[in-house]
């Protein structure tokens, strides 16, 4: 039996151990129960499906439950809990998140940010509304993993919109969840850290740290990109698509990618952080490093030489060219 299926087997035994407690009128302690055991080793990257599981498990259990003949005189209503966010009734899934005060674990406060993206208003509402209170209230390690896992994925939401995702973000990048975000850029090795930095980098706090994350991330991917920021002074991002007509007469067109930017509101002297792109570890920042050199050889001085020789001799043949490349213009500049 493989994980996935030893995952389902706890998590629907635990439900029915939940309902049934519940119906016994027995205190739950809700942070221990064993939903909440269980869910804590669930994976995010398929919480879609572990969300379906456990509206599926949860109304079967219920429903079986109601249909005990032993039970037909109990008519308590069943209590709203977090597990009520997997819920098919909007109604409750509202009722769960304006319940809630702090999450047991990472998989809730997944499902808690994910209602930014239900199908029901008044549920994005309530979800917009508890967001603050929640994180607040939750271990800095959940939410960072968590937020991380949301950003990379918020722009195939359709129905979350701008004021929402300004009200998550304005929350992340206080101080308190700024610094745990950025040691996670900085250490993590893999992931679509270039694309969940660029919606962090919606916001100006960030801008303090990049000359820190140029220097010091372990993934080369996401060093070039904050380079390229602070070369350029300036921070871009994905920000949905939208349509564009090719020939109206034909009802033709497509989706074209909408790319929003901002200024940075910190200046970083170009000459030193040129000197350390081009001693960078990764050939990648070294190539962006070769690509400012030649935009700006008449802004470099005397320095545009020893730069433009070292990158020529780099090993990556890219960067050697570019390198070369520079050489010949400035002795071409030179000559005329």
């Amino acid at each position: 039996m493989n994980k996935k299926s030893v995952l389902e087997e706890e998590l629907s035994h635990a439900i029915k151990e939940l309902v049934q407690s519940s119906c016994s009128s027995k205190e739950t302690s809700l942070p221990l129960c064993p939903v909440s055991l269980v869910t804590a080793e669930l994976p995010l990257g398929n919480l879609d499906y572990w969300e379906r599981f456990i509206r599926n498990e949860y109304a079967k259990a219920l429903s079986s439950q109601s249909n005990n003949v032993w039970n037909f005189w109990s008519n308590t209503p069943t209590k709203i809990t977090w597990i009520d966010l997997c819920n098919w009734d909007g109604h409750k899934r509202e009722q769960a998140l304006r319940s809630i005060e702090n999450v047991p674990n990472r998989f809730v406060l997944a499902l808690v940010c994910r209602k930014l993206n239900d199908w029901v208003p008044q549920v994005r509402q309530a979800a917009s509304e508890v967001l603050s209170k929640v994180i607040a209230n939750t271990n800095k390690s959940y939410v960072a993993e968590v937020i991380f896992f949301t950003l990379s994925h918020w722009s195939s939401w359709k129905r979350i919109d701008e004021k929402s995702k300004n009200t998550l973000l304005e929350i992340i990048t206080t101080t308190r969840l700024l610094d745990e975000l950025k040691l996670n850029l900085i250490a993590l090795p893999t992931g679509p850290l270039s694309s969940i930095f660029s919606q962090i980098a919606r916001k100006s706090a960030i801008d303090h740290y990049l000359v820190e994350i140029a220097d010091s991330a372990v993934q080369p991917s996401l060093r070039a990109k904050v380079y390229k920021c602070l070369f350029s002074n300036k921070v871009s991002w994905f920000n949905g698509r939208k349509w564009q007509w090719t020939d109206i007469r034909y009802c033709q067109g497509h989706e074209v990618p909408v790319i929003s930017e901002r200024p940075l509101t910190i200046e970083v002297p170009l000459t030193p952080l040129l000197k350390s792109a081009a001693n960078d570890r990764s050939s990648i920042v070294r190539r962006v490093a070769a690509e400012v050199l030649i935009r700006e050889l008449n802004n470099l001085g005397d320095e545009s030489v020893k730069l433009a020789e070292q990158l020529s001799l780099d090993r990556s043949t890219a960067v050697a060219e570019r390198g070369k490349f520079a050489l010949r213009k400035i002795a071409g500049d030179t000559l005329f």
